[in-house]
């Protein structure tokens, strides 16, 4: 078989998920494989809020151009930042091992230029004190954060993780928010200060999660990926993503969705929360794996019935004149 091109951004999270990709088809199936490095729009406006660019599909629209073009064989993203709805004729064709789904709060390195000693998540409540500045693009951490730090500001941060952790560490912020996964890949697990438990915030939906995505018609592509395929984070991204679907919702809206998977069962747990964090519905469904789609909707019927469709409204009418949009 010919080498596979793959379409990566080329920041270093991206290029070490590509490279990852990379080596695990060259170690499954022997097929050799080159990375595409494209630059997509929000690559290139790496300083401009997502309001005033788009949003996150900026961060995948190339790529996914390109793979539609045909002058890349497969994409590799972090499943988070791709919609919901992809283009047609193309999907997910296989899923890696989900990676550590919680957020992780990090704060800057004392005077020694040394890391703080990982704690609790009370701990670190109690560390930031009544009014910390917490760095943070996303409406769905600041919304459910701020049951816990009722008077921080929550501040907008962009970049790159390595920049991101440069600005708390120069003093802009008290402490960042970030996935712990990102993290952890890149061998910065020594970062994280505490980790957010989930029923303090819920995650987004597919995050820890790097997907593979490929055109529809090239089988022989497909059937390449499939050896890398994880069943369990595959069924817990179906769930999130149904969930995320038939609430009508994005990547730019408060909403956080996480699977779990216990033998054949599956559960999804979802939450969708004001911008104020004032309202908040939780919701969650068990069912078996292969219905991972169903569970993930009757989720998100729970969640309409307990008043998500008006909290929603709201912040789409509270973004249209600001322009508000997760990171």
């Amino acid at each position: 078989m010919s080498i596979l091109r793959i379409g990566t951004r080329g920041s270093q999270l991206a290029l070490y998920q590509a490279n990852l990709v990379a080596s695990l088809i060259q170690e499954r199936t022997g097929v050799t494989c080159e990375l595409v490095i494209i630059k997509t729009s929000g690559d290139r406006l790496a300083e401009a809020a997502l309001s005033a660019i788009g949003g996150k599909r900026l961060f995948v629209k190339e790529i996914e151009d390109a793979l539609l073009e045909g002058s890349v064989d497969l994409a590799v993203h972090s499943s988070k930042d791709m919609p919901v709805v992809l283009p047609d004729g193309l999907s997910v064709a296989a899923v890696l091992p989900r990676e550590d789904a919680r957020d992780a709060i990090v704060l800057p390195v004392g005077p020694d230029g040394a890391a703080p000693t990982p704690m609790t998540f009370d701990a670190l409540v109690a560390r930031l004190g009544d009014t910390p500045r917490i760095g943070t693009s996303s409406v769905r951490r600041a919304a459910q954060l701020m049951a816990r730090f009722p008077a921080a500001q929550f501040l907008p941060i962009r970049g790159n993780l390595d920049t991101r952790l440069r600005k708390v560490d120069s003093g802009e912020f008290d402490a960042i928010v970030l996935a712990a996964a990102g993290l952890r890949r890149l061998g910065w697990a020594s970062r994280i200060s505490a980790y957010v438990p989930t029923d303090v915030c819920l995650p987004a939906p597919g995050q820890g999660i790097i997907a593979i995505e490929t055109r529809d018609t090239d089988a022989r592509v497909r059937a390449v990926v499939k050896a890398l395929d994880d069943p369990a984070a595959a069924a817990a991204l179906v769930a999130e993503r149904a969930m995320v679907t038939r609430l009508g919702g994005g990547c730019q809206m408060p909403i956080g969705a996480y699977g779990t998977i216990d033998g054949e069962t599956l559960t999804i747990t979802g939450v969708v929360v004001s911008l104020d964090g004032e309202q908040t519905v939780h919701a969650s469904a068990s069912g078996v794996v292969s219905d991972a789609g169903g569970v993930g909707d009757r989720v998100a019927t729970q969640l309409l019935d307990a008043g998500a469709a008006a909290i929603l409204a709201d912040v789409t009418a509270a973004q249209e004149p600001t322009g508000e949009q997760q990171a």
